[in-house]
């Protein structure tokens, strides 16, 4: 009994790992569209960033 819980509570946890690495990155992608966006679409100007860091 032991062993087929802990079996189960192994693939809880890869499945939850998995589920939250897939999450990671789409963020990751999204943050980098939006970077990209913000890298081209900045002023004309020059030198200018449209995020304030």
């Amino acid at each position: 009994m032991v062993p087929l819980l802990l079996v189960l509570l192994l693939v809880l946890v890869l499945f939850g790992a998995g589920f939250a690495v897939q999450v990671l990155w789409w963020v990751a992608i999204a943050v980098l569209v939006l970077w990209l966006i913000g890298f081209v679409a900045r002023p004309a100007g020059g030198g200018g960033r449209w995020y304030r860091w």
